[in-house]
């Protein structure tokens, strides 16, 4: 158990938004070259936080302010679990200058762990891939599970 964290570019599609990709990372019945991983963390707590917040964000500018649970063990609170959030070049070059400058907000979480020095040198190079797959006309998003 633990938190486990994903980032994959797909091809564009007309039912894609901000939180919703028509082709997940496990849809078998994709096309080839529909998704592809482009990163994987494990445990990287901070950059979790981070994401968070961006998608919570996204969420109050869409109209659609993510809502806490009302049952079980989260009620109460906001539960950033299973959730995509796509990613522009300007998400990338924010989380880029947080990285640079270590300002990824401490976070902590039960399953979460804590992040680790070299998850930094993984972020910058996922980074640089989802330039690169956005520059190629395909959208990318980060997702987690815990």
């Amino acid at each position: 158990m633990g938190l486990d964290q994903y980032a994959y570019a797909v091809m564009p599609h007309k039912d894609n938004t901000d939180f919703h990709v028509y082709w997940n990372r496990k849809d078998a019945d994709a096309p080839a070259g529909a998704v592809t991983e482009i990163a994987y963390w494990r445990k990287h707590a901070n950059l979790q936080g981070y994401m968070k917040a961006l998608w919570e964000e996204k969420r109050e500018m869409a109209g659609d302010p993510a809502q806490p649970e009302t049952e079980g063990w989260f009620a109460g609170t906001v539960v950033f679990n299973c959730q995509p959030v796509r990613l522009t070049f300007q998400d990338l070059a924010d989380l880029e200058q947080a990285v640079l400058e270590d300002d990824l907000p401490y976070t902590q979480g039960f399953f979460f762990g804590e992040s680790q020095p070299e998850d930094e040198e993984d972020t910058l190079a996922f980074i640089a891939k989802a330039r690169e797959a956005i520059a190629c006309d395909m959208e990318v998003y980060y997702d987690s599970w815990w």
